[in-house]
């Protein structure tokens, strides 16, 4: 079972930058896509990124080119580069896993991380 546990979350000035980790724990190579979803007060989640065990990413289009996503596969580690933010990025932010064969569902959830950004 893979645990996931976010850290990172903070406030900031739009315009400055953060650094979401989400740390893996149990058996986090049976996961086949990673990602990151946000979720801000009455508007739906969304997801922000993703990125497949084999390496590819792909961004929601808000956040393309300010947001990276990465993984360091030596620490079972999945960050989110933030860059640039601007209050429309205010939300709880969750990472978040699939299971080993499809990255068409999500199954496993981390508790969340605050990211407040203000104007």
């Amino acid at each position: 079972e893979v645990h996931l546990v976010e850290s990172g979350g903070g406030s900031v000035q739009a315009g400055g930058s953060l650094r979401l980790s989400c740390a893996a724990s149990g058996y986090a190579a049976r996961t086949r896509c990673m990602g990151w979803f946000r979720q801000a007060p009455g508007k739906e989640r969304e997801e922000v990124a993703r990125q497949e065990s084999g390496g590819s990413t792909r961004y929601a289009d808000s956040v393309k080119g300010r947001f990276t996503i990465s993984k360091d596969n030596s620490k079972s580690i999945l960050y989110l580069q933030m860059n640039n933010l601007n209050p429309d990025d205010t939300a709880m932010y969750y990472c978040a896993a699939t299971g080993p064969f499809s990255c068409y569902s999500f199954v496993v959830w981390g508790q969340g991380t605050q990211v407040t950004v203000s104007s």
